[in-house]
């Protein structure tokens, strides 16, 4: 049998190995001058320069400093899907905040705009929108519904780089904050990290002041200063979400190929498109015309008549030699989600049906074409 393929791999060329190397011997290892210029690049990226980008150790990490910022507390109220990954919502318990849980859109996999206002209660103060498998939201009718509740909106863009929504891109938007992630399988990486993404300078410099401790100058000021720059203040009980220079240097030279990956992905998805149509299985969402899917994901769902159910398919698949995931196992299914907020799947139909029948596919700018036909061939296999 050939190598096991596995569900996913990072991309990394000799550019990155030769920056987190020149990082290394600069003496450099934690936040530092890589961090700053990888910020800078990737606000360059983004938005041209009308954004400030904010890096992290993680995408929660991330999530976590922009809720705080816009001032989510105790006895507030967060509206966001049940089909996501559990950090989207453990960051508002960090910070004695209810998620409130809505199902998703039958098509798109994305939060249902329509069930948002009858989410809204008193106590909601803001909304957190998933871009869910690289493919943006109704960020139109979001930030509308926003507006006219006086809500604020921090997108979970963890899967959206280098994602658009009626033709900007994710994290120029007039959200108060965009949040990515870097994480080893993400569009692009730094191992683990993240990077908070907004227009407001107030969310950023409290973001900033926030992810080091709650310390009003960074490390690297005080470190770098021609003068003595022992003396910092503590203005709040922060965190420690800071960015290593290490990842950092990953993340610069990863950056420079984000266009190319999603272009990649963007043709790995046509080719399993092509490849799987007429077979018992529904191929998932392409963006609207005008606007670019990110590829994170790509979510295969069996239907009714595929000759054998999702969790064989993954059996089968892995059987033979491939690796597959399932994203996600929605939040209403986990125990502390469930129980806490007494959270019943006919409570989200759509998102439990999606569930019990998508399987996720190798997707990964590492794979060759011999790899997907591999992919497509055992498809195949089990499904004709």
């Amino acid at each position: 049998m050939p190598d096991f393929l596995p569900f996913a791999l990072p991309d990394i060329g000799e550019e990155e190995i030769t920056e987190v190397v020149d990082s290394i011997r600069s003496g450099w290892l934690t936040t530092g001058p890589k961090t700053k210029r990888f910020e800078q690049e990737f606000a360059a990226f983004i938005g041209n320069n009308a954004v400030e980008a904010v890096a992290v150790n993680s995408a929660t990490a991330g999530l976590h400093l922009a809720l705080e910022a816009i001032g989510i507390g105790p006895g507030d109220e967060v509206i966001t899907t049940t089909h996501t990954f559990t950090a989207t919502a453990e960051v508002v318990r960090y910070l004695g905040a209810d998620p409130v849980f809505v199902d998703i859109d039958a098509a798109t996999f994305n939060l249902d705009v329509d069930q948002i206002e009858r989410a809204i209660t008193p106590q909601t103060k803001a909304i957190i929108p998933v871009h869910f498998a690289g493919l943006s939201c109704d960020m139109a009718s979001i930030l509308s519904i926003a507006g006219k509740h006086g809500l604020r909106v921090v997108e979970d863009a963890a899967h959206a780089l280098p994602a658009t929504c009626g033709g900007k891109m994710i994290g120029t938007l007039a959200s108060d904050a965009a949040v990515f992630s870097f994480y080893a399988t993400k569009t692009i990486t730094t191992g683990e990290g993240g990077m908070i993404v907004t227009a407001n300078p107030e969310i950023a410099a409290r973001c900033r002041t926030m992810r080091l401790h709650g310390i009003s100058r960074d490390a690297f000021d005080r470190y770098t200063s021609t003068k003595p720059g022992w003396f910092y203040e503590v203005v709040a009980p922060g965190f420690k979400y800071n960015m290593t220079d290490i990842a950092a240097a990953l993340g610069i030279q990863q950056l420079k190929k984000a266009q190319l990956f999603q272009a990649r992905r963007a043709e790995m998805a046509t080719c399993y498109d092509e490849a799987l149509r007429g077979l018992p299985v529904t191929l998932p969402p392409h963006a609207p015309a005008g606007d670019s899917h990110a590829w994170h994901l790509y979510v295969l769902r069996l239907k009714p008549e595929a000759p054998v159910t999702r969790n064989r398919f993954i059996e089968l698949m892995s059987e033979k030699g491939v690796g597959t995931s399932v994203h996600f196992i929605p939040l209403h299914l986990h125990p502390f989600w469930r129980e806490r907020y007494h959270l019943m799947p006919e409570q989200f139909p759509h998102s439990q049906l999606l569930f019990e029948q998508s399987v996720s596919l190798p997707l990964y700018t590492k794979m060759t074409e011999s790899d997907q036909k591999r992919v497509v061939t055992t498809i195949r296999e089990i499904l004709v």
